[in-house]
């Protein structure tokens, strides 16, 4: 029966918190995204409420009013396209720690694996040789007896060259 690899327990554990890194890491471009999706929204939006010279002072007011909120809005947009820019390189270097420590045991299992496989091959050889010399024992203990099961036949007889039988 092959041995199982001692640190499988612990190959399980680094997979999982590869795994969860790897979630966070989508989690933050998902998010990085979804702040630059706004940015440029807000981009657009700010473009489009150009300075029309209203008629009235009031309907003025209001539209420079609209453009600073607008302008405020898109200077934080930008700010959260940063700080999610910053997260996302955050959980990156978290999550490639994470494979680095799994890789690490993935390693020792591949080296174990070699190990178990190298093991099995060389008791396998070992049954073989043994069948091979209790072959050649039985050999040498009918030629000694007199009979000879796997001799040739004698050159002076005419025998068939697939079978070996005499003809």
């Amino acid at each position: 029966m092959a041995r199982g690899f001692a640190l499988a327990g612990l190959l399980r554990v680094r997979g999982i918190v590869e795994d969860k890194a790897a979630g966070a890491l989508a989690a933050a471009h998902r998010d990085e995204n979804a702040a630059r999706q706004r940015a440029a929204e807000t981009a657009r939006m700010l473009g489009e409420a150009g300075a029309v010279a209203p008629p009235d002072t009031a309907a003025f007011r209001a539209s420079v009013a609209a453009r600073m909120a607008l302008s405020g809005l898109l200077t934080e947009a930008k700010a959260d396209v940063v700080v999610a820019a910053d997260r996302t390189v955050q959980r990156t270097g978290e999550w490639s720690e994470a494979r680095q420590a799994t890789r690490c045991v993935e390693r020792l299992a591949e080296r174990h694996d070699e190990e178990v496989r190298a093991e099995a091959a060389h008791a396998e050889q070992i049954v073989l040789d043994e069948v091979g010399v209790q072959q050649h024992r039985q050999n040498q203990k009918n030629q000694d007896q007199g009979s000879a099961p796997d001799a040739p036949p004698p050159a002076d007889r005419p025998h068939d060259t697939l079978t070996g039988v005499p003809q």
